[in-house]
């Protein structure tokens, strides 16, 4: 349940109808973007007994979805089947039917450019997108991971194109409740609330999750709350959409910079001879003040490695330079150069070279179990291995084909990992620890293994064929 206080402003209009229609299981809702974040939660509504339609515009997604089809692994198809069975799922590429809802929540990327620079057109494209079809008496919420200022600067103006407008009024909160402000009647609300997605994690159910929520003014910020207080267990209003924003780039900066500490902190434990994996489980024991965190390949996923960047940009027109989190992300940029680095050197030492030489990777996606390539660093490994001349095979259960992205084409479908498929090439490396890998098995058939992971630690034999990276 949530802990809501009595706010000391009265609701507006278009407040109090959300309110009630959402208290009467009424409200429509519209989830824009069926990817990693909004099928979710889209989902997540519907089980809550709310009509919900789902929009994209990728037609592939919306043919399956309206065939009970899922395309994202750790979302079961009986589950998609259900909603649609039950009538109140609908998947479409018919953004007129924008009109129809009560809450509109943009789940759309926002990724870098080639300069590593905000790219916020999918947020542009979409914004148009709502304007047309705005209609007085709708909640706007956007929920991808930007820097501070998008909502009001960026999206608020774009819908505002519609003719409609939402006032930016500033408020109070202690989390809770919103305490007296200056408020106004608009045309619509508008909010943000960033997504707090982390696939693969079994943990935490996603509607324990506390939800952020940021409003540009506090009839937006009550609205959100009621929306999203009908689905997760505990909603936290922070005093503008700005502060929201800033909380998401917190978070994920906070792991960014961490990671960078011991990815940087492994380079030297490699040259000193010590076993950064050893230091950081006695620094664990420690039972306050510190926080494990571990190396890797690179940092992957939507949200760690891109976060920084949007955060640095937007300092620089305030004339700031945020130093020590530029130098996590290029600490962390390095590290699949470090990989390519140490196996050639491994290679070197056995008198063979890296050009010419057949590589297999083992593991594409971003992190362990799931099925996500979103900034994976084996992807940029790959990359790098091909300049340098190497013929790179790939094997990842959750991956049979590689398919086009934005960066990369590589044509590449996985291989069966056979003893012959581990055994011919010249390395292997471990750039994603799936839990499904017998590395036993994976080391004893392998000429040499660079195990960026430290996924083969419980390895007891053929350690002499293992480069730990």
């Amino acid at each position: 349940m949530n802990d809501q206080k009595r706010d000391s402003t009265r609701p507006s209009t278009i407040e109090s109808s959300i309110v009630s229609k959402i208290e009467q299981k009424a409200a429509r809702v519209g989830v824009i973007g069926l990817g990693y974040v909004g099928l979710p939660l889209a989902l997540s509504f519907v089980q809550k007994g709310f009509e919900t339609t789902g929009f994209d515009t990728d037609p592939a997604k919306v043919e399956k979805l309206g065939n009970g089809k899922t395309y994202i692994r750790h979302i079961p198809e009986a589950q998609i089947a259900r909603a649609i069975e039950g009538k109140r799922f609908h998947a479409t590429d018919d953004f007129s039917r924008l009109r129809e809802m009560d809450a509109i929540i943009m789940c759309v990327p926002t990724p870098l450019d080639t300069h590593r620079e905000p790219d916020l057109s999918f947020i542009h494209n979409t914004a148009k997108t709502v304007s047309a079809h705005l209609v007085p008496g709708q909640l706007v919420v956007l929920e991808s991971t930007t820097y501070p200022g998008t909502t009001e600067e960026v999206l608020l103006p774009l819908l505002e194109e519609s003719g409609l407008r939402c006032p930016v009024r500033p408020y109070s909160t202690d989390g809770n409740s919103i305490a007296i402000s200056e408020d106004a009647e608009g045309d619509f609300l508008l909010a943000f609330s960033p997504e707090r997605e982390d696939p693969g994690n079994k943990e935490f159910e996603r509607a324990q999750i506390p939800k952020i929520i940021g409003g540009v003014n506090a009839a937006s910020a009550r609205a959100a709350r009621a929306v999203y207080g009908s689905v997760f267990a505990r909603t936290v209003i922070v005093s503008s959409s700005r502060t929201a924003e800033m909380t998401k780039l917190l978070e994920n900066i906070y792991r960014c910079v961490n990671i960078a500490l011991v990815n940087e902190l492994k380079l030297l434990s490699l040259r000193m001879g010590i076993d950064i994996f050893e230091v950081i489980e006695a620094a664990k024991t420690k039972p306050f003040g510190f926080t494990a965190f571990y190396p890797g390949p690179g940092l992957g996923g939507h949200c760690i490695p891109i976060d920084p960047f949007y955060l640095t940009w937007k300092a620089r027109e305030y004339g700031f330079t945020t130093r020590f989190i530029e130098l996590a992300g290029e600490v962390n940029s390095a590290m699949p150069a470090h990989v390519v680095e140490a196996l050639s050197e491994a290679l070197n030492r056995r008198k063979q070279c890296l050009h010419g030489a057949r590589i297999l990777l083992l593991g594409v996606a971003y992190k362990k179990d799931i099925d996500d390539l979103r900034e994976s660093p084996s992807l940029e490994i790959m990359e790098l291995l091909l300049k340098q001349g190497a013929r790179v095979e790939y094997h990842d259960p959750y991956f049979p084909r590689l398919h086009r992205m934005r960066r990369y084409d590589f044509q590449l479908a996985s291989v069966e990992l056979t003893p012959e498929a581990l055994s011919e090439p010249e390395a292997v490396i471990i750039a994603t620890d799936h839990s499904i890998y017998d590395y036993s098995y994976i080391v004893r058939h392998a000429r040499l293994v660079i195990d960026t992971r430290n996924a083969t630690r419980n390895v007891k034999e053929n350690r002499d064929k293992i480069v730990q990276c």
